[in-house]
């Protein structure tokens, strides 16, 4: 089954409902900055899990203490779907009360 791209104002409506997330280009994106490199790595391996269980895949980029993720949907031209904003909200899950940088 194909994955359509959202339309910017549905793009806009789920983002409201994702502290932090923002939309970078065309792909969704957020930083989030942790107590210690190894509490960043390990959101690193928290969040590969994920998207194993997904079967859909960010950007991920691993700081001292910082892990930033952009993603966007490969089979529906680069474009953001709500494949990316189920990885947004499952990410968002597992790090509750973290903010944006």
């Amino acid at each position: 089954m194909a994955v359509e791209p959202l339309s910017q104002k549905e793009i806009e409506d789920r983002l409201a409902e994702l502290p932090g997330w923002s939309l970078d280009g065309d792909r969704l994106a957020r930083t989030y900055r942790l107590s210690s490199h190894f509490a960043a790595t390990a959101m690193v391996v928290h969040i590969a899990q994920v998207q194993e269980e997904l079967d859909h895949h960010s950007d991920l980029t691993l700081g001292y203490n910082t892990v930033s993720l952009t993603v966007h949907t490969h089979s529906a031209g680069g474009a953001v779907t709500a494949k990316d904003f189920e990885l947004a909200r499952r990410v968002q899950d597992l790090a509750p009360g973290h903010g944006a940088e």
